[in-house]
């Protein structure tokens, strides 16, 4: 039987093979993550709150002594760190080193687990039951089917989310459900400015007092340098374009394998072909030659830190309804601050649709080129 990984060997795998430089601070992140990995394999609780490493992260207060022990992890750091990359340590190490799982472990980016839970919570009350308690009751559904959930970039959008996730949080705890979290902010820069923030304030302190913090300070940007500073458009269509892009995936993702993902919206769905690590790779007839809106979009662009996008056309005056999707896709990765990375039937500036539509795409070429700098690049994803 090959040896069970630990999170340290695991870690010093990735040093010893370059995905990951000598980091003091996510050295200690990772002595973090092994206490609790040792936690969990053990059924124990976790120690409290002291000896936290706060002496190297942005100014904020210390949050105070827990009354109860932490049932979860929270990860937290500027973008780029490498705190994905320390999540998928910690669920490798939860293998039982013949591919089994030593744990139920579930590992999910938190936009896509907020879309699932909405249309669970909305299946639940169509079948008319009790309102009152639906949250907690699919939080013991969630809870018969894991024992560890894993969220990627967590972050609080809306009131709606913020209220759902105090009742979902506290029910999962309540069902033994272990919680690690990876976010850009400490608990207490959640939701900053968000409306009726006042609401959300005990879902923060249930945070503080139920969840190991930990964070990974420093300034080293790992997703960044993945980039090269090379350009990302390319053309024409073939194989040799579909390599380059296949390359930029693989480094984003890690090397990790592919799988479809799928984002349920109101009442219809979204079909990512590949995604992993937060990178999804789409068919440009897919996204813009179905009949798709600004909601889809800009789901697709939270959920999605990067968009590999394939077979983007010379657009023609006929297809008015393809041209202004894509430009709407465009908008909604821009805002979202999403990267993106396309193969093109053609140089950007041959794209553009001749007649009324050309003036109107000139906005969407000059966000297109904008998009292929270094300075839109270092700018965090919205979700993060």
């Amino acid at each position: 039987m090959p040896p069970i990984p630990t999170i340290q060997t695991l870690y010093a795998s990735k040093l010893a093979s370059g995905d990951l430089k000598p980091d003091p601070e996510q050295a200690q992140a990772v002595e973090a993550l092994e206490v609790f990995a040792d936690s969990l394999e053990k059924g124990v609780v976790m120690p409290a709150q002291a000896g936290i490493p706060f002496g190297f992260c942005l100014p904020w207060k210390k949050p105070p002594q827990a009354q109860n022990a932490p049932t979860g992890l929270y990860l937290f750091g500027s973008v780029g760190r490498g705190k994905s990359t320390l999540m998928d340590i910690l669920m490798e190490s939860l293998r039982d080193g013949q591919g089994g799982d030593k744990l139920r472990a579930r590992r999910v980016h938190f936009h896509a687990f907020m879309l699932e839970i909405h249309a669970r919570l909305h299946e639940m009350r169509q079948k008319q039951e009790e309102s009152g308690a639906v949250v907690a009751k699919l939080a013991r559904r969630l809870a018969s089917e894991i024992d560890i959930l894993g969220f990627d970039e967590f972050h609080v959008g809306n009131i709606a989310d913020a209220m759902i996730l105090g009742r979902l949080f506290e029910s999962l705890f309540a069902s033994g459900v272990r919680i690690v979290l990876t976010s850009n902010w400490p608990p207490d820069e959640l939701y900053r400015h968000g409306l009726q923030r006042e609401r959300f304030l005990p879902f923060i302190e249930l945070i503080k007092q139920r969840m190991k913090l930990v964070c990974l300070g420093g300034l080293l940007d790992y997703r960044y340098g993945l980039w090269n500073r090379e350009p990302a458009y390319y053309h024409p269509l073939g194989p040799e374009a579909t390599r380059e892009l296949e390359q930029i995936f693989t480094r984003l993702a890690h090397g990790e394998t592919p799988e479809p993902m799928t984002l349920p919206l109101e009442g219809r769905s979204l079909t990512i072909p590949r995604a992993a690590k937060g990178v999804g790779w789409c068919d440009f007839a897919q996204l813009c030659g179905e009949a798709r809106g600004a909601p889809d979009y800009l789901a697709l662009a939270e959920c999605f830190h990067t968009l590999m996008l394939e077979n983007v056309p010379v657009f023609q005056a006929e297809k008015r309804d393809e041209t202004m999707r894509f430009m709407t896709l465009i908008d909604a990765l821009y805002e979202a601050k999403a990267k993106l990375a396309m193969t093109m039937a053609a140089p950007l500036d041959r794209l553009a649709p001749p007649g009324e539509r050309a003036f109107a795409f000139q906005r969407t070429l000059s966000r297109l080129m904008e998009m292929q700098g270094d300075a839109y690049r270092h700018k965090p994803h919205l979700a993060e």
